[in-house]
C-alpha cells in the first residue's frame, strides 16, 4: 500500500504539472490537496480508473465550445487510469496549440470526487482579423532578391490582404488578397473545416484571377530565366478550385479537391520558349482531380521538436493532348529529443510526374515552395522525378518570455523567444529526361552547414544558415520558413 501511495504521488505530482506547462501569469494553479490526494490514493488501490465527468472551459470569448473539445483526446464518461490521463492531457494540450488560434492552453485537473474526475481547459486565445498591408517578394527566397535581383522593389507584390481567421468561431478562415506590382491579383478563400453535426466533414473553396508583365520562361545553367515587357501583360491565369475535408479523428486531414485552371502567355512567350506549352501553345485550360491526406502529430507545428508528419498527394491535370499528366508526391519528417534540450530531425520527400514528357511549365521540381534543399538557394532543378533526404541536430540555447501589459487585458500579454543552434545535411536526386544545359540533373546532390533558428510572436520563424553545396561554393542564406 505504501509503495502504491508512493508511486500514486509522483504519477499525480506529474499530472497536475501536465496541465500547467505553458500557463499564463494569472492563472491559478489547483491545490493539491491532503484530501484529494487520499481519496486518489484509496481509488487507486481500489479501481485503479478515472471517469472524466465534467470538461470545463474557460477564456474562448469567440472560439465555440465545440471545436475546443473537437481537439481533445478525452471525452466526459471516458474511463481512464491515471497515468493514461497525464498523457492525454498533454496531447490535448498540443493538439490545441497546433490549431493556431491561442497564445496559451492550459489543459488540467479541476477537481475529484469519487472515481470522477473534473478536468480544466484554459484557452488564451489570438487577434483573428488581419487587414493589413501585403508586402511579399515574387523570387524564391529571400536570397535570391537580395543577391540576385538586388533587392528590387520592381519584384515584389503589394496591397492589401484581410485575413480573418477562426471567422465564426469554428476554426474557419476567410482570406481576400488585392495584390498589385509584380503580380495583379485578386483573390478570395474560405475554409471551414466542420459542415456536420458530427464535426468529421468540412468544405474549402477559392478563386483566383490575375497577370504579369513579366514570366519565367525557361531555365539555363540552372537558373531560371525571365522575360519582362513594362508594357504589355505577357501571362494571365484564373483558376477556381473546391475541396471536401474528411477528418475523422484527430491527427490525420483528407482533402478531395477539383480545380479548373486557365492560363495563357504572349507570342513571345512562345517564341522564347515553344515547349512553354506543349505544341507550340499560348493558352492551356485543364481540370485537375487530387486527393491530400495530412498526418501531423507533433509538439509544435511552426517548429517541431518531438513527433512526426506525413503528407501524400494524387493528382490527375489534364484530359487531353494539350495536359494529361499523373503526379504522387510524399513527404514525411519525424524529431525526437535525444538528450536534454538536443534534438534530431529526419525529413524525406518525393515527387514523380508521369508521362515524363512534360511541357515545361509542369517541370518544376526542386527549388519552389518547400521542396528545396539548402545550399542550393539560388538554383533551381526541373523535372519530373526526384527526391531528397536531411537530418539535422538541434540544440536550444534560449528560452525566455517577456510580458506586455495593455490596459484591455486581465492578463499580460506574453511574448516567447526561443534561439536554436544547429548543424545539418542534405542528399538529393532529381531526374529529368533533356535537362539540355542544366548540370544539376541527372546526378546526387549534397549540402551541409550550421545555422541559427528564432522562432518568436505568432509562430514567427527567422533561420540564418551558412551552408555548403556539391559546386563548392558556400554562402549566408536566409530563410523564414519552418522546414528544415
Amino acid at each position: 500500500m505504501q509503495r502504491k501511495a508512493k508511486y500514486l504521488l509522483v504519477a499525480f505530482t506529474t499530472f497536475m504539472s501536465a496541465g500547467f506547462v505553458h500557463a499564463q501569469p494569472g492563472i491559478a494553479d489547483i491545490a493539491i490537496t491532503d484530501t484529494i490526494l487520499n481519496n486518489l490514493i484509496k481509488q487507486q488501490s481500489s479501481e485503479n480508473v478515472f471517469t472524466v465527468r465534467i470538461i470545463s472551459i474557460s477564456g474562448n470569448k469567440k472560439t465555440r465550445a465545440s471545436v475546443i473539445l473537437r481537439e481533445l483526446p478525452f471525452r466526459s464518461g471516458d474511463v481512464y487510469s491515471l497515468s493514461e490521463l497525464v498523457k492525454k492531457f498533454e496531447v490535448g494540450r498540443k493538439q490545441l496549440m497546433n490549431t493556431a488560434m491561442f497564445h496559451e492552453v492550459v489543459v488540467a485537473l479541476k477537481s475529484f470526487e469519487g472515481n470522477n474526475v473534473d478536468i480544466l481547459i484554459q484557452v488564451k486565445e489570438r487577434w483573428y482579423l488581419f487587414p493589413i498591408p501585403y508586402f511579399k517578394l515574387v523570387d524564391r527566397n529571400l536570397n535570391q532578391w537580395l543577391v540576385e535581383q538586388h533587392a528590387r522593389l520592381n519584384r515584389v507584390n503589394y496591397g492589401l490582404k484581410v485575413l480573418y481567421n477562426n471567422t465564426s468561431g469554428r476554426n474557419d478562415k476567410l482570406n481576400v488578397y488585392l495584390i498589385n506590382g509584380y503580380t495583379k491579383q485578386i483573390s478570395l478563400s474560405y475554409d471551414r473545416p466542420y459542415i456536420d453535426k458530427t464535426m468529421k466533414w468540412g468544405l474549402n473553396s477559392g478563386v483566383a484571377i490575375g497577370k504579369n508583365r513579366e514570366v519565367n520562361y525557361n531555365t539555363i545553367n540552372n537558373k531560371q530565366v525571365f522575360f519582362k515587357d513594362t508594357n504589355n501583360f505577357v501571362r494571365s491565369f484564373f483558376k477556381i478550385f473546391g475541396e471536401v475535408t474528411y477528418r475523422r479523428a484527430i491527427k490525420t486531414r483528407h482533402r478531395f479537391g477539383i480545380a479548373y485552371t486557365i492560363e495563357s502567355i504572349s507570342d513571345t512567350i512562345v517564341a522564347l520558349n515553344p515547349s512553354y506549352f506543349k505544341n507550340g501553345s499560348d493558352r492551356i485550360s485543364f481540370p485537375e482531380f487530387y486527393y491530400l491526406m495530412t498526418y501531423i502529430d507533433v509538439d509544435y507545428n511552426p517548429y517541431p521538436l518531438k513527433g512526426y508528419t506525413a503528407e501524400l498527394y494524387f493528382a490527375k491535370r489534364g484530359i487531353n493532348n494539350k495536359l494529361n499528366v499523373w503526379q504522387m508526391s510524399a513527404k514525411a519528417s519525424g524529431s525526437w529529443e535525444i538528450a536534454n534540450k538536443t534534438y534530431f530531425g529526419a525529413r524525406v520527400a518525393g515527387a514523380i510526374k508521369v508521362p515524363f514528357r512534360q511541357p515545361y511549365f509542369n517541370q518544376r521540381l526542386l527549388g519552389y515552395s518547400d521542396f528545396f534543399m539548402q545550399g542550393y538557394e539560388y538554383y533551381v532543378v526541373d523535372g519530373v522525378a526526384g527526391g531528397y533526404a536531411k537530418a539535422l541536430l538541434s540544440r536550444e540555447l534560449l528560452d525566455f518570455s517577456f510580458h506586455v501589459k495593455r490596459k484591455k487585458d486581465e492578463i499580460p500579454y506574453r511574448v516567447p523567444f526561443r534561439v536554436y543552434g544547429k548543424t545539418f545535411v542534405n542528399a538529393g536526386y532529381m531526374h529529368h529526361p533533356d535537362p539540355g544545359l542544366n548540370t544539376l540533373n541527372n546526378r546526387m546532390l549534397y549540402s551541409w552547414g550550421v545555422g541559427i533558428d528564432v522562432i518568436t510572436h505568432y509562430d514567427f520563424t527567422f533561420k540564418i544558415e551558412w551552408s555548403f553545396n556539391l559546386l563548392g561554393q558556400n554562402g549566408i542564406y536566409l530563410h523564414r520558413k519552418s522546414y528544415y
